[in-house]
């Protein structure tokens, strides 16, 4: 059997945005779709919820995701849908072993406060051993296509692009292949972001420096921005070659990562962003800029884990 799209749902209207993306995703890879309600209920006082009562509301966030993604995705496969019971983060993770992709909710406020993340999605984030995309409130089929010729909104125009941050120091093959392979989807074009470090976070070396083989030059101005965009190119380079169906822009940028993501985020159909998977005592952490990203880029975000 194919590995699913999973889509977590609990009935906000955040969670059905993240479904309805979460059925679309799956019509587009050609997988399966399951949705997921993980509840926890523990004996309180009288006027807590029973279990019962419980699984009741589980059972109707459950058949309203289910309805709207008939409305609005009939071609999509489902699965049977399943409630989970226990912590929802450790429920969600537990239940999306050997999918394909998680999907969950963002709560939109506005794009110059952000987005509201709560500490579900964001414990998922940290610890998930496959790509997690948060979806915000609100989020619409035709949001991931250019507008018409008249500026109207519609889903029969192409897509927007898909942004992948690229980490020019240390590229990780999981967090190229999902960028490449959702663009192909989608037959869109791949806006690649390399964030070049600026000069003084090299420290006193001198540009005359030896270097060994492979090594970028530290040399200033167009000279080694250049030397950046040679090594952007040859690692990219069998990308292209796997995916020649893919148009590919590539966009260097100076200093740190976060905000020129975001701005390329506002025009893009999904951001495509890394997290390492570490062993650190401090526990798993989403690293500064996809903490930034998740919390302030303007389309859904996507959340890779790499080693």
């Amino acid at each position: 059997m194919l590995p699913p799209v999973i889509a977590g749902v609990d009935g906000s209207p955040e969670s059905l945005a993240a479904a309805e993306w979460a059925a679309r995703e799956a019509v587009r890879r050609d997988r399966p779709l399951r949705l997921v309600h993980a509840w926890n209920w523990h004996p309180r006082p009288h006027d807590a919820p029973t279990g019962a009562a419980v699984r009741h509301l589980a059972r109707r966030a459950l058949r309203q995701a289910e309805d709207r993604i008939r409305r609005t995705c009939p071609g999509v496969v489902a699965l049977q849908d399943r409630q989970v019971e226990g912590p929802a983060t450790g429920a969600l993770l537990t239940a999306s072993h050997g999918a394909e992709l998680l999907v969950l909710g963002s709560r939109g406020l506005s794009g110059f406060t952000g987005f509201l993340v709560g500490s579900v999605a964001l414990g998922v984030v940290a610890r998930a051993e496959l790509p997690v995309v948060l979806v915000r409130a609100g989020e619409e089929a035709a949001d991931e296509h250019l507008p018409a010729a008249d500026g109207s909104p519609g889903v029969r125009t192409p897509y927007r692009d898909v942004v992948l941050g690229l980490d020019v120091e240390d590229p990780c093959d999981e967090v190229i292949a999902f960028g490449f392979e959702t663009a192909r989807a989608r037959g869109a074009r791949l806006r690649v972001l390399h964030a070049v470090p600026q000069p003084a976070a090299f420290g006193p070396v001198a540009a005359t420096a030896g270097l060994g083989p492979g090594e970028i030059a530290l040399a200033d101005g167009p000279a080694r921005l250049a030397e950046w965009q040679e090594f952007v190119t040859a690692v990219l380079q069998p990308w292209r070659e796997k995916y020649p169906e893919v148009d590919v822009e590539s966009t260097l940028t100076e200093g740190r990562a976060a905000s020129p993501l975001i701005r390329a985020a506002s025009s893009a159909g999904l951001l495509v962003v890394g997290r390492r998977v570490t062993d650190r005592p401090a526990g798993p952490r989403t690293g500064p800029v996809t903490h930034a990203v998740i919390h302030h880029a303007g389309c859904p975000v996507a959340v890779v884990p790499h080693t």
